[in-house]
């Protein structure tokens, strides 16, 4: 094997450490996965207050948030990060800002949903996310620019999966109850056309899987993302 070194991923997380900390362990195992022995991956969080960005998205002070993580993102960059996975899907809004003001990569992580979602010839996917996802145009236009269209829940169901997120989901909370409500809403986004879900929160993973679900496949956002960086950090290693 040769000892050429991983590219440092930098992941910008805290929102919520909940899904930072699935980031970090799904990066360890699968870098262990592909080179073995005490291998695991090369990198750098910087995890920002989760209560700041929480109020800047409920009081949709979306130019605020851009600000905070754009500074995070560069602390990422200085301490030698070679590319930068954001550990979230709400906060990708401000996505532009941190790829216009960083100089390293920057990985998004609808592209790395829309491959595997192509990848499985799914057109038509339904998303579930915060509410700032399921009606934002940011995430569904990126979809749509890649060729997959999007269907999102009735606003009352909305309400559902985006309050069992920051409720529950966020603080590590797991209810049996919030399960069924959440396969409830994706049994009406399959009556709606959709062939297949979106994951579209870095948290929704620890309440539903696929085993969930058997009748159609599920995207589950984080860890198509952390393929990703993975594939990119260890591409180095790999090639030589």
């Amino acid at each position: 094997m040769s000892f050429t070194e991983p590219q440092t991923i930098g992941i910008l997380g805290g929102m919520s450490s909940e899904s930072t900390r699935t980031y970090y362990r799904l990066i360890d195992r699968k870098v262990n996965d592909a080179l073995g022995g005490h291998n695991a991956g090369d990198i750098l969080i910087r995890s920002v207050n989760f209560a700041r960005i929480e109020r800047c998205i409920r009081d949709q002070r979306w130019e605020e948030a851009g600000e905070l993580l754009v500074d995070a993102a560069l602390d990422l960059e200085a301490g030698g990060a070679d590319f930068v996975v954001m550990a979230t899907n709400t906060m990708h809004r401000v996505a532009p800002r941190l790829v216009d003001e960083l100089s390293i990569p920057f990985l998004h992580i609808v592209d790395a949903a829309v491959d595997a979602i192509r990848a499985d010839g799914v057109e038509t996917v339904g998303v579930l996310g915060t509410k700032a996802v399921m009606e934002g145009a940011f995430y569904h236009e990126r979809f749509g620019s890649r060729g997959v269209e999007t269907v999102v829940p009735g606003i009352d169901d909305r309400e559902a999966v985006d309050r069992i997120i920051f409720e529950e989901l966020t603080t590590g909370q797991v209810r049996e109850e919030s399960r069924g409500r959440y396969l409830d809403v994706i049994d009406g986004l399959v009556e709606k056309g959709a062939r297949g879900i979106v994951l579209g929160c870095t948290e929704i993973e620890l309440l539903v899987e696929q085993r969930d679900c058997p009748e159609i496949p599920l995207f589950d956002t984080t860890a198509l993302h952390v393929d990703r960086a993975v594939e990119r950090s260890l591409r180095p290693v790999l090639d030589d």
